[in-house]
């Protein structure tokens, strides 16, 4: 038989590979002779990096950065086996968690970090970067960026903008002359998963400002300043990023990606699929097992399983999903090519303790699906 295991991530539990293995684990108690296709997943955000490393036989590269506020963090991306594509999680060097929730400040914070890991990558070969936007404590548009990687942003003046989305409403010339000429030879695909405009009612600033530290007042000073940001680009490329689906995303670094790097912007679930090629792998599979932490309604809206399990309705494959909790509206999934979804608990406890155990319960449940797949297959 063969199975394609093909988890995301249980949080604070299991990596997406520590996910698969416990699988594999439970299916050869029953079927010792199973081929077991070892195809961790993730969906773009925490564990993206990871999975897409492991998969590739790639490698973690760790250097320091110019944080969200100015001063160095310790980040790191990964560099794929071969080294031609670097992958990337724009919140190692510029996310909300490096922040303390009192110093957040959306009107100074910046993404120059996060350009000063595409330049690292750069200069060690990579000619493809994968991205992933989320978790940012950002709102500059990817000005920040666009400034690593050599692109001057200047007012009246002729004087280059500070850090931050503040900054922008002084915003009056974008010179890309100094872009790194590297990346006109280089494909970038970003996982982005939300499809807010720049500006606007469901624009960056609005709908993300808040959870990044800025005040009603902040709000507004930040949408201006992005509105100024996206009329220059106007001006100066002809590109209207104002409205484009995603350009909202990490506050507003979706469209600094996509005037600037001319960035394919994807779900993220997809572009793992598609870089994994998991749909190939899954071709004369009798079985996928998927799963995650927490499993229900919302799952349907781009998580890691119901991209799986999407693939794999397309080739007729069953798919058995577990998780560590079942919430409401999971039974919904059954008409979306989910076969069943199996919690993991095997007893009532603390949630420090199904966390420990998570994996031998992933393990077991594993092994009690596949005696049952046994047992249905001689009668």
């Amino acid at each position: 038989m063969k199975f394609v295991l093909a988890p995301d991530s249980f949080k604070e539990s299991m990596t997406a590979k520590e996910a698969a293995e416990a699988m594999r684990s439970g299916i050869k108690q029953v079927f010792p002779d199973a081929e077991c296709v070892m195809a961790p997943m993730a969906d773009g955000g925490e564990g993206t990096v990871e999975s897409l490393v492991d998969y590739t036989g790639g490698r973690m590269i760790r250097l320091r950065v110019t944080g969200p506020l100015g001063t160095p963090v310790d980040a790191e991306y990964g560099l794929s086996g071969d080294g031609q594509t670097a992958i990337i999680e724009m919140a190692s060097a510029s996310g909300i968690h490096l922040v303390k929730p009192q110093d957040r400040d959306p009107l100074l914070t910046t993404t120059y970090g996060t350009g000063e890991l595409i330049r690292d990558a750069l200069d060690r070969g990579a000619r493809h970067v994968l991205m992933g936007i989320g978790g940012s404590v950002t709102n500059d548009g990817g000005a920040g960026m666009l400034q690593a990687l050599g692109v001057s942003l200047t007012d009246e003046e002729g004087r280059e903008l500070s850090f931050g989305g503040g900054a922008l409403n002084r915003l009056r010339r974008i010179d890309v002359s100094g872009l790194d000429v590297r990346l006109r030879d280089t494909r970038v695909e970003v996982a982005c998963d939300v499809t807010n405009p720049l500006t606007g009612t469901n624009g960056a600033s609005r709908v993300f400002g808040p959870q990044k530290g800025a005040s009603p007042e902040m709000v507004e000073e930040l949408d201006r300043g992005l509105s100024r940001y996206a009329d220059v680009i106007f001006e100066q490329t002809g590109r209207d990023v104002s409205k484009a689906a995603g350009a909202g995303a990490a506050g507003g670094l979706g469209a600094g990606l996509l005037a600037f790097l001319d960035a394919e912007l994807k779900r993220g679930v997809e572009l793992v699929i598609e870089y994994t090629a998991l749909k190939e792998q899954m071709k004369g599979a009798d079985y996928v097992f998927t799963g995650e932490g927490s499993i229900d309604r919302q799952t349907r809206f781009g998580k890691t399983p119901y991209g799986v399990a999407d693939a794999a309705r397309e080739l007729g494959i069953p798919v058995i999903a577990f998780a560590g909790r079942i919430g409401e509206g999971a039974e919904e999934l059954y008409d979306c090519g989910f076969t069943a979804v199996i919690g993991i608990l095997r007893e009532a406890g603390s949630l420090e303790q199904a966390l420990q155990e998570g994996r031998a319960n992933l393990a077991f449940a594993a092994q009690n699906i596949c005696r049952a797949i046994r047992q249905a297959s001689e009668t």
